[in-house]
């Protein structure tokens, strides 16, 4: 497979945009789980909280449900559209979380929720020394994935995607400023392949 970038990833996500919205877009198919564990690492958090890769916004929502400064970011257009009419009252925008915009260290936390699997794993630790560099010391982030016994790619419905093993993500986590505080996951269940999920703190 070759090495996807930020472009494709968009078009593809463009492409299957309502697909994606009517199967995925609500925060009733999250596990309740989940749910707890975001809103224990994000939802106290003072000062402003990034949703990167928010998608359709279900969970840009739940966070600013539970009393979060949160902004929904995505790239495609389609999915903010959506997030902006679903939930008015909340903040999104159409962009990037490593574009690079951002001041050091201007947010508390960020939920990077299944939106860096696509990311290659040469680029991965690039990524998360930007998510790094805009957070605040002891800023949280929070990151779901899909979990392997080794990191290898695989055919993604939208376009390839990658697994990992949690140790390999907070090894690579602890290589760019994070501790981690706590891990998470599930085997697979009917469609839904292996889930982990690492929060962990900027030091």
């Amino acid at each position: 497979m070759c090495p996807v970038n930020s472009r494709d990833v968009r078009h593809a996500y463009s492409s299957l945009a309502q697909q994606y919205i009517d199967l995925l877009g609500s925060v009733e198919i999250v596990h309740p789980d989940d749910l707890l564990l975001i809103e224990r690492h994000l939802g106290h958090l003072e000062g402003p909280v990034l949703d990167a890769g928010c998608g359709p916004g279900h969970l840009t929502a739940f966070l600013r449900s539970a009393g979060c400064d949160v902004t929904g970011i995505d790239p495609v257009p389609e999915f903010i559209a959506h997030a902006r009419q679903t939930y008015p009252e909340a903040r999104f925008e159409v962009g990037f979380m490593a574009d690079g915009t951002r001041p050091d260290a201007s947010v508390a936390g960020v939920l990077a929720w299944y939106s860096l699997i696509h990311v290659h794993p040469d680029e991965l630790d690039r990524v998360l020394a930007a998510i790094r560099r805009v957070l605040t010391p002891g800023g949280a982030l929070v990151m779901g994935f899909f979990r392997g016994l080794v990191c290898e790619p695989f055919e993604h419905k939208v376009i390839t995607a990658y697994r990992w093993p949690m140790d390999e993500v907070a090894g690579r986590l602890a290589s760019v400023g994070f501790v981690e505080v706590e891990r998470s996951q599930r085997e697979q269940e009917g469609e839904r392949r292996p889930h982990a999920v690492i929060a962990a703190r900027a030091v």
